[in-house]
């Protein structure tokens, strides 16, 4: 491979506002060290926290500029380093994370976080599989602790991680609650596999959420955007339930003791802490759900790489989300 091959990718020089996301058309293509593979980027999902960390205030992860942003692409592997045995030139895949960032025509992965793709999902699928799917798996069972038979309530439930999370929780036992924004989105969460779905613009959604468990509340709460609902979510749980914060866009103030009258917990998630094994069971389940017909990424919005500042203006702002965001190559 040559030293004087060049790529297209986005750069990040700055961190603020959307605007910094610039593209780039002479950046060299990364080559895969030891344990790592190339893979040549046909489509990259977009995520919320790609967002927060392009702010530089997402104290998880603070990049050291300049950066490419993105973490769940989707391609063909083009070369892998020494000692890789999973993989090799040709072979489809999709990750959970790059070292180098997705929003680009090339990207070098670690091999424990690049896992095969199915032939029965094409590369914009398979860009909706990475974040989305190990946040829900994470959420529900790694931080959550969910059994078969509670009921789960999805705060968001038509965007990446809320439709896989529907699908995730009604496939293995669980009464799912879902909520969107739109009438559009309402249905994408019922044919997702939520038994109920809710519109969180309505002022009164929260009450209808109790009435359908019969006054009894949820077990477990997966929350989008903790800054506005954590407040009510804590007033819908049964004696013991679980918040799962998966997204937060700010600050919000709480009353300590509405987690004492219900003994229930507030939960953060980091995909970042997730170990070698827990990706694997993550892994296992999400072939089986392929291979058994009940897990299909739903993909929304498409954008072209140099739209990528729509794209994290679009996700923030639109008014309700229709499946996973991606930027294709």
């Amino acid at each position: 491979m040559s030293d004087c091959r060049m790529m297209k990718a986005i750069r990040v020089s700055e961190f603020g506002a959307a605007s910094v996301l610039k593209l780039c058309t002479d950046v060299a293509v990364p080559k895969p060290g030891h344990k790592q593979v190339l893979i040549r980027v046909y489509a990259c999902g977009v995520n919320p926290v790609e967002t927060y960390i392009r702010t530089g205030t997402f104290r998880p992860k603070t990049p050291v500029l300049p950066y490419t942003p993105g973490t769940d692409a989707a391609g063909v592997v083009e070369a892998v380093g020494e000692g890789v045995t999973a993989f090799k030139k040709g072979d489809r895949v999709f990750t959970t994370d790059t070292e180098t960032g997705g929003y680009a025509e090339f990207t070098v992965s670690a091999e424990d976080c690049v896992h095969e793709l199915p032939d029965a999902l094409d590369f914009d699928q398979g860009a909706a599989l990475g974040i989305p799917y190990f946040t829900a798996y994470r959420a529900l069972f790694h931080k959550g602790y969910g059994k078969p038979g509670e009921t789960v309530l999805i705060h968001g439930a038509s965007g990446g991680v809320g439709v896989v999370a529907c699908q995730l929780a009604r496939a293995l036992g669980f009464r799912v609650l879902g909520t969107a924004g739109t009438s559009q989105g309402m249905e994408l969460v019922l044919n997702s596999g939520a038994h109920l779905a809710f519109n969180h613009r309505e002022k009164d959604y929260t009450d209808k959420i109790m009435k359908a468990t019969e006054g009894r509340g949820v077990n477990m709460i997966l929350e989008m955007l903790s800054n506005v609902n954590l407040n009510q979510d804590l007033q819908m749980l049964v004696c013991g339930g679980r918040v799962l914060v998966v997204g937060c866009r700010g600050s919000i103030e709480i009353d300590p003791s509405d987690t004492m009258s219900s003994e229930s917990s507030i939960i953060g998630l980091c995909l970042y802490f997730m170990q070698a094994d827990e990706k694997k069971e993550c892994a296992a389940q999400l072939y089986a759900g392929i291979e058994a017909g009940w897990l299909r990424p739903v993909v929304g919005c498409r954008y072209p790489l140099d739209m990528a500042a729509k794209a994290h203006e679009d996700i923030i702002n639109c008014p309700g989300a229709v499946g996973k965001m991606v930027l294709t190559m």
